[in-house]
């Protein structure tokens, strides 16, 4: 009896036990997510203040709070001139969104033990045997000399940018001359070369610094692109549509945005010398329209384009832990590894870095409302996301612009999003 009591006992226990549920996103009132209506309408009339004033051309703008769609608008213009409105279904370059996905791709291939994080990067390509540390740099005919280096790269070097790997175009001068003189470019509108080749000869190239003695923004996710081609026997291209976007139901996410889709593609503005704000053709050096110009390069670094919800699934689907409407990618201790300090005592400003994300510290969390633990990233583009565990948010703002007022517009709309909160 005293046996069958206690599994009794057990079971009722059991029964009470909060049933955790994963998140799918559905709009809802602002109210039954502990936020309010009237505050988030700030979000539309700041908004409208700045394109008003010209700082930008319009924004789409998405917060989600405990899975429930709060806040979904477009705001502005596609077109100045035509006054033709920005849409939520709008497709944006998302450019540096990417690493975080290919950064999920690579965890998936470790769960499937593929690789450890620890291992050297030449074990699988060989062109990272043997590598070396720029030494001194010759800026007028950039020449220089190098040093070895004191231990291999590694692929958890390539998640955490502490590999000593720069990037091309918008590094550091010495990263941008190097790489130019051997055809390494950030990973945008390549027509005339191929992954593989352009990965092997950056593994010929100096390093910028010793392996994990700094934080250094370079071409590791464009690697760890390639890495997962090696791993899984597909192009970038193929393992995302078929392992991340397809099973997540991302329908928007691309490469090559299709021809039935083109015209979803948002114009592209830059500030003029009369200081008002213009379309563009190009930027980062590359033909602004390479989303529908199609390209066999697939950059893990930078390559993606996407509407804000799609990239809003992909969040959630971290913030539940790896999984999303039924469908798991990652397990929750994965997500856990990859949203955690992982570079020890280097720094990244007031913030640390993870597998693939800046992770919010304490110190960081003082200087504006995002919580501590909260992880971000964004796109050169302009586009910018952060997920807070703390208060079970998704945040996104997709602007496609540069402009003069990108510090203000991003820190205020940071204060609004959580002024609304009303919990």
């Amino acid at each position: 009896m005293k046996r069958i009591y206690g599994l009794l006992l057990l079971v009722c226990i059991a029964c009470q036990q909060p049933v955790e549920t994963k998140k799918i996103l559905t709009v809802a009132k602002p109210e039954t997510a502990g936020m309010s209506t009237t505050r988030l309408a700030r979000l539309d009339s700041t908004f409208t203040k700045w394109v008003d004033a010209g700082w930008m051309n319009g924004a789409v703008g998405f917060i989600a709070r405990d899975g429930k769609i709060v806040y979904h608008r477009a705001t502005g213009y596609n077109n100045l001139e035509t006054k033709e409105p920005f849409e939520i279904t709008d497709i944006f370059r998302i450019a540096s969104q990417t690493k975080a996905i290919t950064s999920v791709a690579v965890m998936m291939l470790w769960e499937e033990g593929k690789f450890l994080l620890d291992e050297p990067v030449s074990k699988y390509i060989p062109a990272f045997a043997n590598q070396t540390v720029l030494d001194k740099f010759n800026p007028k005919d950039t020449t220089y000399t190098t040093t070895p280096a004191k231990r291999a790269i590694t692929i958890r070097d390539l998640l955490t940018h502490t590999s000593g790997i720069g990037y091309a175009q918008i590094g550091s001068p010495e990263a941008n001359a190097i790489y130019a003189k051997n055809k390494i470019t950030a990973g945008l509108d390549i027509h005339d070369d191929t992954l593989e080749d352009a990965m092997n000869r950056l593994g010929a190239l100096p390093l910028m610094h010793q392996p994990g003695e700094k934080w250094t923004y370079g071409l590791n996710t464009d690697l760890l692109g390639r890495l997962v081609e090696v791993w899984s026997g597909k192009t970038l291209d193929e393992y995302f549509s078929t392992h991340i976007f397809k099973p997540l139901g991302m329908n928007d996410t691309y490469f090559n945005v299709p021809e039935d889709k083109a015209a979803r593609v948002v114009n592209f503005f830059t500030v003029n010398k009369e200081g008002k704000l213009e379309k563009a053709s190009g930027g980062l050096g590359t033909n602004i329209d390479f989303p529908t110009r199609k390209t066999s390069y697939f950059s893990g670094g930078a390559g993606l384009s996407s509407t804000i919800y799609d990239y809003a699934i992909f969040l959630q689907m971290l913030l539940n832990g790896g999984e999303y409407n039924g469908v798991r990618l990652l397990s929750r201790n994965t997500v856990r590894m990859m949203t955690i300090n992982q570079i020890n005592d280097l720094a990244l400003g007031d913030n640390k870095f993870g597998l693939g994300f800046a992770i919010q510290t304490e110190k960081g969390s003082s200087m504006q409302p995002l919580s501590e633990g909260s992880y971000s990233w964004g796109g050169a583009f302009s586009t910018t996301y952060w997920v807070d565990p703390k208060e079970n948010m998704v945040v996104l703002m997709y602007r496609q612009m540069w402009g003069a007022h990108d510090d203000e517009i991003g820190g205020t709309f940071n204060t609004l999003v959580y002024q609304a909160l009303n919990d």
